[in-house]
């Protein structure tokens, strides 16, 4: 009798939903796939069920969303797939990072006790949460005051989105919610808990945004000079760490009957969206860059060494592929940017345009966008309306827009936002660059390499050939991949790359002729850049503090 193939599934657990996709452990065929939207989205100004209001910048999710991606999305994703839950060996997860959440030493989220439902610091923080801003420049002062040599491969700050900046601000806003928390722990990884049953810890999220380098977390003494309860800090985090592809443990009975899958499959460690994508791009040796494209960009390069790289969110022996150092660099705003342009109210007579033929907002901005040539608009913008974060890793920044006159069209703002965030993209890869890693080539993954338009921008901005990932489901078919190493159909990530992988490569040529101008104007984003962002003026961050209500707007 022949034996059916194997399957195993990735599942992605996004900001907004949670996929799960079914891939052939053979060769990487994606066979199916489901998406489960998340209750409640994301937390942003009162907690569930018309409790507390939450102050700006503050993003939380509700645990219960997460599980309801595995009690609902694997199981239609099999279905699609055709297959019985005996063909599946190995299960693999990544999730947005830093989702972080308060947990009991059991795993449950302090959230769901009854007694802290009502507590906006007992959920889970959102990557996205940028209340903790303070409390990572107070980390920042000190650390460079002190000369920690950890610093550095930070590119010279920690960001307000990381564990412990998060850490620090749940101390000293709510001190009981701290105390009763027995495990501070990445969203990436309480997952794996739920699976399997056990807690387990992963290098990546450790390395990239709990600053854990050369062996250690920061010391007891420089989290008591930052305040003297927070020197337990790092006892909610120890744990020993499991390497990318490592298989993590098996299937629980509770899980397995959630989704209904056999007990003991085996489950690997987790991982992070971006992070895990390499894989499935294809983009792991040296030179390759990878950008995940959506909301924001994450970018993220493997070297043979270590260098230290101004700005960039992390250097990490061994954090996306055993035997390399991972660097990751990021934006905070890209989609999200544009959306917010297109969302903000396009004239009634481009909205009519657009519905009469059948478009999308975007698709009619990049098509009579497309039609001008470079530099004609007489604009520059800077992306910073998510604040920055590489390479000045600042969140109190916000977006700037110049050169417009009274013959401003839409499409022309439209465009210089697009070009705007490949200057981003430009100045991460001139820091890596200049600092001794190499950019060869970028290769593109995430839901905005469907814009054609935009991505010939980038190659031409950044003067590189794109390639582009050959799969829409990017981080799923990379946590699959690492299922499927966990699993023991293939020895290592290498190797499991080399035929799951999915990438079209040099998609993209830079266009020489445009090459010039845009240098033009990449000369003035960065004049702009250094101007806004590294001390010709405070005038973005005394903005942002009347728009918060603060009283500190002295232009000093």
């Amino acid at each position: 009798m022949n034996r059916l193939p194997t399957v195993v599934i990735g599942i992605d657990f996004g900001t907004l939903s949670g996929r799960a996709l079914v891939v052939a452990t053979e060769d990487g065929t994606e066979l199916g796939t489901a998406v489960h939207e998340y209750r409640h989205g994301v937390v942003e100004r009162q907690l569930p069920g018309g409790g507390a209001a939450l102050k700006p910048q503050w993003a939380l999710q509700v645990p219960q969303d997460w599980r309801d991606v595995l009690v609902h999305a694997v199981p239609a994703a099999l279905a699609a797939a055709g297959v019985t839950p005996e063909q599946v060996i190995g299960i693999g997860t990544d999730f947005t990072a830093c989702t972080v959440l308060p947990v009991t030493s059991a795993g449950v989220p302090l959230c769901e006790l009854d007694d802290l439902r009502d507590r906006p610091h007992a959920y889970p923080k959102l990557w996205k949460h940028h209340a903790a801003q303070p409390h990572a420049d107070r980390i920042n002062a000190l650390a460079a005051a002190r000369g920690e040599g950890w610093l550095a491969r930070y590119g010279g700050k920690i960001s307000s989105e990381w564990q412990f900046a998060k850490g620090l601000q749940l101390l000293e806003e709510d001190p009981e919610v701290y105390r009763r928390a027995d495990r501070w722990i990445e969203a990436a990884d309480w997952i794996i808990w739920e699976l399997c049953g056990t807690e387990t810890r992963n290098l990546c999220t450790a390395g990239y945004k709990g600053i854990f380098q050369d062996g250690h977390y920061p010391s007891r003494e420089f989290l008591e000079a930052l305040n003297p309860d927070f020197g337990d800090f790092v006892g909610k985090l120890e744990h020993p760490l499991s390497a990318m592809g490592e298989r993590a443990g098996g299937l629980s009975a509770r899980a397995a009957a959630w989704m209904g899958l056999p007990e003991g499959v085996a489950v690997a460690i987790g991982n992070v969206d971006a992070h895990v994508t390499s894989v499935a791009a294809g983009a792991i040796d040296p030179g390759q860059m990878l950008a995940v494209m959506g909301t924001s960009t994450c970018h993220i390069i493997n070297g043979p060494a270590l260098a230290e790289v101004p700005g960039m969110c992390g250097a990490v022996r061994d954090g996306v592929i055993p035997g390399l150092w991972g660097y990751e660099a990021g934006q905070s705003g890209v989609g999200d940017i544009f959306a917010w342009f297109v969302e903000s109210g396009l004239p009634e007579e481009y909205q009519t345009e657009a519905r009469e033929r059948g478009l999308s907002g975007h698709e009619l901005l990049s098509e009579k966008a497309a039609k001008q040539p470079v530099g004609q608009h007489g604009l520059v913008a800077l992306d910073w309306h998510g604040g920055n974060r590489s390479v000045l890793v600042d969140h109190d920044l916000s977006g700037v827009l110049i050169g417009a006159t009274l013959a401003t069209r839409p499409e022309e703002v439209y465009r210089a936002l697009l070009e705007a965030t490949a200057f981003g993209t430009r100045t991460i890869i001139d820091a890596f660059e200049g600092s001794g890693v190499r950019v060869d080539e970028l290769i593109v993954a995430g839901g905005l390499l469907r814009s054609s338009f935009l991505m010939q921008i980038y190659a031409d901005i950044i003067q590189r050939p794109l390639s582009i990932i050959g799969s829409a489901q990017g981080p799923a078919l990379g946590s699959a991949i690492h299922a499927a190493v966990a699993a023991g159909a293939y020895p290592d990530l290498h190797a499991a790359s080399a035929t799951m992988a999915r990438v079209h490569r040099n998609v993209y040529q830079p266009d020489p002729n445009h090459a010039a101008t845009y240098d033009q104007l990449y000369a003035i984003y960065t004049e702009l850049h250094d101007h806004f962002g590294r001390g010709g003026t405070n005038a973005l961050h005394r903005l942002h503090a009347l728009r918060n209500g603060s009283d500190n707007t002295d232009a000093s």
